[in-house]
């Protein structure tokens, strides 16, 4: 997901530990994902419970990315360490989603292959980049964010608990949810190459 600690400005003359419930969140986000792929990934047979449990877990390790966030901004508790390991925390969990979606045949390998490249590279380009300035989440960021996280909630939570004919118009709302942050990954990730391109260009020109 995009970082949220990045977007608070913080009270220079406060400076926050890290010892602080923003960050523990994030950290217990990040505990969490072993749990979650361990979940996702040990269905036996047609027992479908623990692939309910994986939903449950990824639906809270989701609910604290969005509370540490307010938090952060809200108490200004935004800290260095936040700002680092919040945009991994978001990224391991979909990642873990997504790679454990491939493995139990859920979801395609080519769209995990395009999601993870797109999510590692635009955030290893945004460390690049920093020295020339931040590059703020976009609206069209945020939108696949929500995106991606209803249609991950989606394949995991398995379609065998619904009669045939919610089974099947939840698979097609998921499919068009998977498609939709599928596109908008992309166009995205187009938007935030030439906003790098255009920030250090400028940072150049005004040195």
């Amino acid at each position: 997901m995009e970082p949220a600690h990045a977007s608070h400005q913080q009270d220079p003359q406060h400076v926050p530990s890290n010892l602080n419930i923003a960050n523990a969140l994030t950290v217990v986000r990040i505990l969490g994902v072993p749990l979650f792929g361990w979940l996702l990934l040990t269905q036996d047979g047609e027992d479908v419970s623990t692939r309910v449990w994986a939903w449950v877990a990824f639906a809270l390790l989701m609910i604290t990315d969005r509370i540490d966030g307010d938090l952060a901004r809200k108490h200004n508790l935004v800290t260095n360490f936040g700002k680092l390991a919040d945009p991994i925390a978001d990224k391991a969990l979909t990642g873990m989603a997504f790679v454990g979606l491939s493995i139990i045949g859920v979801l395609w390998w080519w769209v995990t292959i395009v999601l993870l490249v797109r999510e590692w590279g635009i955030t290893l380009m945004r460390f690049v980049v920093k020295k020339y300035g931040v590059m703020p989440a976009s609206q069209g960021g945020k939108i696949k964010t929500t995106l991606q996280a209803l249609a991950i909630g989606g394949y995991v939570l398995p379609f065998e608990l619904w009669d045939n004919t919610a089974s099947d118009v939840l698979r097609w709302v998921t499919h068009v949810l998977m498609a939709a942050a599928l596109v908008i990954t992309v166009v995205t990730a187009v938007q935030y190459v030439r906003d790098a391109i255009a920030l250090r260009r400028d940072a150049k020109s005004a040195a």
